[in-house]
């Protein structure tokens, strides 16, 4: 296991986090015309050892799950900040509680429906003899959670056994797919003004690496607010002008009283994994997996509402010691911001819920 020295972490990651976690300037921002295309090469949650990740895509709508294996096993914390979750397996995640390691995390589409796919994901891995040892039997640790995307095409399809296992099947080390896949195949944002209003939100995912120390999120992006670009403050796709052509703003839309649209308890959600190979115990991997919430904050708004389920699992792979908690959170907040932005950036438009790219390529042309 290796080691890295907390002054030499210290003095790398404070130097990162004061310009920009990717090498961004923190105040000023890129050329206007830069501002809606997504960075280049930022990583992903692939790039911590041990960690795979496999999407399953609805063809016949758009919804879908992903599954983040860890089949060596992670220390896991997971904070729910949201006030309508649909999660399995968070009790066990408690640091008071006895399993220390889970070997997958599954986020599904399809409401509390889509908390079956975990049981395909927990197949695979039992067939693969991977699980908490008992007397008789291994048992695949497998917490999830998922997200309301009923409203996007037919709502009777929905992930299953079925598809948790195929995810499992198609998971990879390599580069993570973004955009309209898995979980977010049929995530929406800026539902706070109604659905006619909304946009198409994604997936997304970002990391940062400091000497020896990665970190790195995936996030699902489907959120009641608008996103922002926390390098500019450029609202980049949330709720839209009854016209629909524009950017409203949803902030300013309340400040002035208008009333959000009636909303439901647990139609808006995001959902995200936060990986790093420094090695913390259930508790620092829960204080992560907190202060990862601040990336939501920094390029969502408003979030955390009560018709949110906004959940972040924290896994960690254990490989590198001597890293500072309270640094690796603040990177944490860092790539869960980035791949918020990302997210809506890499989405593409699905029939009543156009794409941030298009709205914002038009924008630019006017």
């Amino acid at each position: 296991m290796e080691r890295l020295t907390r002054r030499a972490f210290h003095q790398q990651a404070l130097s990162l986090l004061a310009c920009g976690v990717l090498g961004r300037k923190m105040i000023a921002g890129p050329p206007e015309s830069e501002r809606h295309e997504p960075r280049a090469s930022p990583g992903g949650l692939t790039d911590v050892p041990g960690i795979k990740v496999g999407h399953f895509t609805h063809s016949q709508r758009p919804t879908g799950c992903t599954v983040v294996l860890a089949e060596e096993g992670a220390i896991a914390g997971v904070d729910v900040r949201g006030s309508a979750p649909g999660t399995r397996e968070t009790d066990l995640l408690n640091p008071i509680h006895t399993v220390q390691k889970v070997h997958a995390v599954v986020l599904a589409g399809g409401s509390a429906f889509g908390l079956d796919a975990a049981s395909g994901v927990m197949q695979y891995l039992e067939e693969r003899g991977i699980g908490f040892e008992t007397r008789v039997a291994k048992v695949p640790i497998v917490p999830a959670a998922i997200l309301f995307d009923l409203a996007v095409g037919d709502p009777r399809i929905r992930p299953d056994r079925e598809a948790g296992y195929r995810a499992c099947v198609r998971a990879s080390a390599g580069p993570v797919e973004e955009g309209n896949v898995g979980a977010g195949a049929g995530a929406t944002v800026g539902k706070l003004f109604g659905l006619d209003r909304a946009m198409k939100g994604g997936l997304g995912t970002a990391s940062v690496r400091v000497g020896e120390v990665i970190v790195a999120a995936l996030v699902v992006v489907n959120a009641v607010g608008d996103v922002v670009d926390p390098r500019t403050g450029r609202i980049l796709a949330g709720v839209r002008t009854p016209d629909g052509k524009h950017l409203a703003d949803a902030l300013a839309l309340l400040r002035r009283g208008e009333r959000p649209a009636s909303l439901r308890p647990g139609e808006n959600t995001t959902l995200g994994v936060i990986a790093t190979n420094a090695a913390f115990d259930k508790a620092g991997m829960t204080k992560i997996a907190q202060m990862g919430h601040d990336g939501l904050a920094r390029a969502i708004r408003p979030v955390h509402m009560p018709f949110d389920g906004d959940t972040l699992f924290a896994l960690s792979m254990g490989r590198v010691r001597g890293a500072d908690l309270g640094l690796v959170g603040a990177l944490a907040a860092e790539v869960v911001a980035e791949a918020v932005v990302r997210a809506v950036l890499k989405a593409e438009s699905v029939p009543g819920y156009p794409a941030a790219r298009d709205l914002l390529r038009a924008a630019d042309a006017r």
